[in-house]
């Protein structure tokens, strides 16, 4: 009989291993098609793009964002228990939860769009109208229909540890949203002759059109394998669970990592508010150079944070049903072990790949979106925010899962009200001291999230005692890899020029640098054992298979 290889259950390392790949698959090609998107809508399409596109985030958030994980705890914690026909309830209320909250989200977008369009621009002209704002914003919305079923789905398969289907599921909503992002928008501009507004439409269209297809995908996934979902591992006398129970469970086990998503798009938010307006009003910047800045911030620099954001989120979504399972069955070694494994693999991924695009801002901008007097240090900057969160991120889920809302919401609130503070004070002191004002707002943003993330480690550490000795050890050995890897590239820049002014040259210089890092670093962790403490023998043993056939 043939085996599906997609559905297969997956241990902690090779479900974070599968679906980090799946989520860096569709980041990858979530930047790739930045290059002609950029080229087809430019800045100030750019800028639309990024205010349509924030304001999506804020109603997922409310619709979506709490689901799939919830969804996956609670099914994995059934499963654990043997509780299966609870389970599949869940899922058949989670679903129907979803789909009326889409609905409602829907609604509100439709109807009160114009007034978030104006929310956005407030009395700033000479770029973007606000009719044009209100539209795109309604584009977008047709995704609250469906991406909250969607992620009920993969919240299930995730609870199953079955990893590959949902990460599947994303490369697929990926690959047809960047085709209809570019090809659409070209041909609205190009062949049709339409104006802009309406190309940047048809590209948010692609986010509704992508999470359909990912959608039918996995509904036909889990009719095929429908005896793998109803495998009983165990046998025991279920307690009868109550509809209402488990509607208040999904709701309380969701609503913390929807405020979760809530708090990070705030961030979005007070910069969409407020970084124009500055610009304009407290540094003399024009609207477009300040449009130029947002569009860097909400959109073309923000690709490459979602690189390094999406190794936390595969980490994470692999984390939970792990440290579920083992809070379940009480065993708190195994809670302490997972915590320091996730971090661990987290920052060996996340600091070198860090350092090294801010290292090649200059030539990675210059490849994807051409020249600019702003993008490349943006990008050198901004990345580190990107780190920052991702870290944040592994920290905060490990509380939920520990059902620590208290401190999950004081830590969240603490760093949106810094970020609050801070966010006009840092652009004038930046400014003041002649470095480049926007560079305050990403500061902002950055202590905003060290604040939330100590807050979180320090009750981590006092209030469950989980001990971060290993992961603090590995951090060491990582941060010392990694800038050897920066000081040996700094010193093949006398041989190899970082950047050329020929777009395409860069493209060549990225590939060079980026192997002679890898390799570094990879030797260095390797030799070290830092790979092996990190990962276990048997991945090393793996790779060596792997290395020697070839």
């Amino acid at each position: 009989m043939k085996k599906d290889l997609t559905m297969r259950k997956s241990t902690f390392v090779k479900g974070a291993f599968i679906t980090t790949l799946g989520i860096i698959i569709s980041k990858i090609l979530g930047i790739l098609y930045v290059i002609p998107f950029h080229a087809i809508i430019g800045e100030a399409g750019g800028a639309l793009y990024g205010y349509a596109y924030t304001i999506y985030l804020v109603f997922m958030s409310l619709s979506t964002a709490g689901i799939p994980l919830a969804i996956s705890r609670i099914v994995s914690e059934y499963q654990t228990l043997g509780y299966y026909g609870t389970k599949k309830r869940v899922f058949i209320l989670g679903r129907r939860i979803a789909l009326v909250l889409g609905i409602i989200c829907f609604l509100i977008i439709m109807l009160f769009a114009p007034l978030l369009a104006k929310a956005v621009l407030g009395n700033v002209t000479g770029g973007n109208s606000i009719a044009d704002v209100t539209f795109v914003i309604r584009v977008i919305g047709t995704a609250i229909l469906i991406v909250p079923v969607l992620s009920v789905y993969r919240g299930y398969f995730e609870g199953h540890r079955f990893m590959s289907a949902p990460s599947i599921s994303q490369v697929i909503e990926q690959v047809i949203r960047v085709l209809i992002i570019i090809f659409g928008s070209l041909m609205a501009l190009k062949v049709f002759d339409l104006d802009l507004t309406t190309a940047v439409g048809i590209a948010l269209f692609g986010a509704t059109i992508g999470a359909f297809s990912a959608y039918i995908y996995l509904v036909h996934k889990k009719f095929k394998n429908k005896g793998k979902f109803n495998e009983k591992i165990r046998q025991v006398n279920e307690p009868i669970v109550t509809d209402k129970v488990i509607i208040k469970k999904i709701v309380y086990y969701a609503i913390p990592f929807i405020m979760i998503d809530i708090f990070k798009t705030a961030y979005n938010y007070v910069d969409m508010i407020t970084v124009v307006k500055g610009l304009v009003n407290s540094v003399n910047y024009s609207a477009v150079d300040a449009e130029t800045i947002y569009s860097m911030l909400s959109t073309w620099a923000n690709k490459f944070n979602m690189i390094v954001l999406a190794i936390s989120t595969g980490v994470v979504v692999s984390l939970i049903p792990n440290i579920t399972e083992s809070v379940v069955k009480k065993q708190e070694k195994e809670v302490n072990a997972k915590v320091n494994q996730a971090l661990s693999i987290l920052v060996f991924l996340t600091i070198p790949m860090t350092l090294g695009i801010s290292f090649l801002a200059k030539s990675i901008w210059t490849l994807f979106y051409g020249t600019s007097l702003y993008g490349p240090s943006v990008l050198s900057f901004y990345i580190f925010l990107g780190f920052i969160i991702g870290l944040f991120t592994c920290v905060i889920t490990t509380l939920q899962v520990l059902k620590d809302y208290k401190i999950v919401f004081i830590s969240l609130i603490a760093g949106v009200i810094l970020k609050v503070l801070l966010n006009h004070n840092l652009l004038i002191a930046f400014n003041n001291m002649n470095l480049p004002p926007y560079y305050g707002f990403i500061t902002a943003s950055i202590l905003g999230y060290l604040t939330s993330l100590i807050i979180c480690i320090i009750t981590l550490h006092n209030k469950y005692k989980i001990t971060f000795e290993l992961f603090v050890k590995n951090l060491i050995d990582i941060i010392c890899g990694s800038l050897i890897m920066i000081l040996a590239l700094t010193l093949v820049k006398f041989i190899i020029p970082v950047y050329s002014t020929i777009r395409i040259n860069n493209l060549l210089i990225i590939i060079g640098y980026a192997f002679i890092g890898a390799i570094i670093y990879f030797v260095y962790a390797y030799f070290t054992g830092l790979t092996k403490k990190i990962f276990g023998k048997d991945i090393v043993l793996v790779l060596k298979r792997v290395l020697i056939k070839k």
